[in-house]
């Protein structure tokens, strides 16, 4: 027996050996491979540099980081930043407005896109071609703002949570992404088996198609969701009550406009720092508070992410 253990133990080494010379890289290859990541570090640095200035300064003091004595490590800690920006009660009311819009968008958004993208994926449907035609047109040519603000306002969304949901509902370019990947994954054959059991366009949909189709929902809703938390120009013009503006309206005002919102804790810190210095420091904490639900929402999705841009891209 020991004879045998070693005996298996010699030719998986030689095994192993020759696979290694088989495969030995080339100096052209490693000299890619070094360059490769040269520029993976370099490209690391410049994401991550700028992210950890911005944290750096939101936990320093507001005096050290207008006088710009921080660079990468806070400099007098405090976190009178992130209590000044959760007592505030308009920029919680931005936080939940920006939840509001994030989550019940991408709902709407997403059940849209299915419903237009599943029919043009099937080739039975009459007409597909010249409706998806017309959905990449779209793409090309669009109203204008003029046009798009008075169908707004006929329609009766103007300061409401609605014109922040439905003027921006359906994206072509997801529209394109499900698609691709219904053609690719879903066959006719499955289909044809499900009505000869009995069952319905809809129960079909919701009982085979959906569950096959996790990772381009994954895809589309994380795209819906960043695109709607990101969110601030559709504000801007469709929103005149402060009370629904989303989170990055305050941050817009804080990082251009240079304002302080009007709570009474911001106004009270006012009195005992200059509001010069309580914007500079705000700003930051803001900007990372506004990246933390993308950053902690990604890596749950990203291997849906990843499979369903994958499949469409090399299936498509």
């Amino acid at each position: 027996m020991t004879i045998t253990m070693q005996g298996f133990r010699r030719t998986a080494k030689q095994s192993e050996s020759s696979h290694r010379t088989a495969i030995e890289e080339t100096r052209t290859d490693k000299i890619l491979l070094v360059g490769v990541r040269i520029m993976l570090w370099v490209a690391l640095i410049v994401v991550a540099v700028p992210l950890i200035y911005i944290v750096a300064n939101s936990f320093s003091s507001a005096s050290a980081v207008s006088a710009g004595r921080v660079l990468l490590w806070p400099v007098e800690p405090s976190l009178k930043a992130y209590k000044t920006a959760f007592a505030d009660p308009a920029i919680m009311q931005g936080y939940l407005n920006s939840f509001i819009y994030a989550i019940g968008g991408t709902l709407i958004s997403v059940t849209l896109t299915i419903a237009i993208a599943y029919p043009l994926s099937r080739r039975t449907f009459f007409g597909r071609n010249v409706i998806m035609s017309l959905l990449v047109f779209t793409m090309l040519f669009s109203g204008g703002l003029i046009p798009t603000y008075l169908v707004v306002q006929d329609l009766g969304m103007l300061n409401t949570r609605w014109a922040m949901v439905i003027p921006s509902a359906i994206g072509v370019w997801q529209v394109i992404i499900a698609r691709t990947f219904f053609r690719s994954t879903i066959p006719d054959e499955l289909y044809e088996a499900a009505t000869i059991d009995g069952a319905s366009d809809l129960r079909f949909l919701w009982s085979i198609v959906l569950p096959l189709s996790k990772p381009v929902i994954a895809v589309i809703a994380l795209m819906y969701a960043i695109f709607q938390w990101n969110s601030y120009f559709d504000a801007l013009i469709y929103l005149k009550d402060p009370g629904l503006y989303p989170l990055q309206i305050i941050l817009r005002n804080v990082l251009i406009l240079n304002q302080a919102t009007s709570g009474s804790t911001t106004q009270n810190l006012a009195q005992q720092l200059d509001q010069q210095q309580l914007a500079n420091v705000l700003k930051y904490a803001l900007i990372v508070i506004s990246s933390l639900p993308v950053l902690v929402i990604y890596p749950f999705v990203a291997r849906h992410f990843t499979k369903g841009v994958m499949v469409g891209a090399v299936k498509g």
